[in-house]
């Protein structure tokens, strides 16, 4: 849920990125706080990220971005990850709680199929822990890594990723490269735009 404060005149939402470990969620961020630094020189928050042995997120990575005023208001969008491994499975649910709008990052690589479907399913779970569902927050999804195709890994293809995971919801999808930059920005300013779009309706201004 977005935070309003009327004091600071401002309204903060939050994205969250989420998705099994290793599938490319910090590489997003990373790639985003870059090009972002680059764009507004330097004028950005700290992209903060813990590394720990076997998951390169322990709890989250994140930074405001100012996207301006709307009725007086100081717009923020504030963008998480959360840690991949089960282990790690409370702090996945502290990061989601509030969360207005997820990007859901899948892994192309064929061997990480059940990997995906499994945390798509934590994902839904977590979400009923907060009392919400799938209709309560806006979704994308990012078939991740398919830059590997030009090396001859095995990868899935997207049909068929959109037939395991996006069939019933039909919500928007992007072939992506978190490394390579392909389709990153096109993920998080559509997610941006629909996000505060309804955030917008929902909210009454003074």
């Amino acid at each position: 849920m977005a935070i309003i404060n009327l004091k600071e005149k401002t309204i903060q939402v939050k994205i969250i990125y989420y998705g099994p470990g290793r599938s490319g969620k910090t590489t997003n961020l990373e790639y985003i706080h870059n090009r972002l630094q680059k764009t507004l020189n330097g004028e950005i928050g700290k992209l903060t990220s813990i590394d720990t042995k076997g998951d390169r997120t322990l709890f989250f990575d994140f930074f405001p971005i100012n996207l301006g005023k709307i009725a007086g208001f100081d717009l923020k969008l504030q963008l998480y990850t959360t840690p991949g491994q089960v282990k790690y499975e409370v702090t996945r649910r502290l990061v989601l709680k509030g969360a207005d709008g997820i990007v859901f990052v899948a892994d192309s690589l064929s061997s990480r199929q059940e990997a995906n479907r499994e945390s798509f399913d934590n994902l839904i779970q977590n979400l009923n822990y907060h009392k919400l569902d799938l209709d309560g927050v806006k979704l994308v999804f990012q078939w991740n890594k398919r830059d590997l195709d030009e090396n001859m890994i095995s990868l899935t293809n997207i049909k068929d990723m959109e037939e395991q995971l996006n069939s019933e919801l039909k919500t928007k999808s992007f072939p992506s490269s978190a490394v390579t930059g392909l389709n990153v920005l096109k993920t998080v300013n559509f997610i941006a735009k629909k996000t505060v779009k309804t955030v917008i309706e929902n909210t009454v201004f003074q």
